[in-house]
């Protein structure tokens, strides 16, 4: 575990920008957008997005245009995709995309990259056509995008252009162990996925720091961990928010996607046994309750991961309360730094 320090560990933020019950995609936008400014105004690190296709009640399948439309209204946050899936895109699409959005914000931007298709089998085949994803493809398109995104060399042919010479940040993203082996070889910064795939956290990033190598990029390891949050001012009310969360896991576990419905009354006990243990397995990494709860658990997953970073995900139907749930993730992550 990493030494005490007087700084506190960075909070950042990632956003599927849910459709609520009720509601519509414009409004799901506008409300990513104050959530964004909020983190900003809080302090937090980066704003990242997720790229899903095809599901009911997530609006973030356009992900490069959502990273501009948050830049765009914020100031200094640092906002980027968490990640593109890459499999879906040709290298060169992606490096002009983020190539151009490093013109426009110049030192804000990072690119985030997965190796699943994030949708079904059908999507894919829809965004992809005839291809076929083989296990080297992925290793072989990072390494062609960080090389269209570095300076162009004398003779080079292909150029991306916006993109060549902006060095955009890449990070890899990943839920097992290959992308952490990656990662390491390659000397790129970490984010586990742990918000909806805790299961192989630890040996992940134990993995990673194991085998990293420095880089020009990085010199050091470098590991963020998705956690999912739901705090309010008791763990009453934190578990009683969180059924939102605990029904779209649910619906996922199902196949049965909907828009991000409100919170329900003992939803959890009405569920059977097999159930609520599916939706404990999802939500491993998660931190649900009031301020001492949520500060204990925030604890809790620093003490095992000395993660340099927390990625919180907070699906709260009630756009407000999500804002607060931010400010209590901040108090309870200021009162575990010790003071100098």
């Amino acid at each position: 575990m990493n030494a005490p320090t007087s700084q506190p560990t960075p909070l950042s933020f990632l956003d599927l920008v849910a459709v609520r019950e009720g509601s519509t995609v414009a409004e799901a936008l506008a409300i990513a957008l104050r959530t964004a400014r909020h983190a900003e105004a809080l302090g937090f690190a980066r704003y990242w997005l997720a790229e899903h296709h095809n599901m009911a009640g997530i609006a973030s399948s356009a992900t490069a245009v959502l990273v501009g439309h948050i830049a765009g209204g914020t100031q200094t946050i640092r906002v980027g995709s968490g990640g593109v899936m890459l499999p879906n895109h040709a290298p060169l699409v992606v490096a002009e995309a983020f190539g151009t959005l490093a013109e426009l914000y110049p030192g804000r931007i990072d690119l985030g990259l997965g190796r699943a298709p994030g949708t079904d089998g059908l999507t894919m085949r829809a965004l992809r056509r005839d291809r076929i994803e083989r296990e080297e493809d992925f290793p072989r398109d990072v390494a062609e995008l960080q090389h269209l995104l570095a300076p162009a060399e004398p003779g080079q042919q292909l150029i991306a252009m916006p993109g060549a010479g902006t060095r955009v940040p890449i990070w890899l993203l990943g839920s097992s162990l290959f992308s952490a082996r990656l990662a390491a070889a390659q000397g790129l910064p970490y984010a586990f996925a742990s918000h909806f795939a805790p299961r192989m956290l630890l040996q992940a990033i134990e993995l990673y720091r194991r085998e990293f190598r420095p880089s020009a990029q990085l010199a050091a390891p470098y590991v963020i961990i998705g956690v999912p949050l739901i705090a309010a001012p008791s763990d009453e009310e934190a578990e009683f928010l969180a059924s939102s969360t605990f029904r779209r896991v649910l619906g996922i576990l199902r196949g049965d996607r909907r828009r991000l419905q409100p919170p329900e009354e003992n939803f959890i006990a009405g569920l059977h046994p097999e159930e609520r243990a599916a939706i404990a397995d999802f939500l491993g990494a998660a931190v649900i309750g009031g301020p001492d709860t949520v500060r204990h658990g925030l604890a809790r997953l620093l003490a095992a991961t000395a993660a340099d970073e927390l990625m919180l995900v907070c699906d709260i139907f009630d756009p407000a309360l999500r804002l607060r749930a931010l400010d209590l993730a901040v108090a309870a992550r200021d009162a575990l730094t010790p003071r100098p």
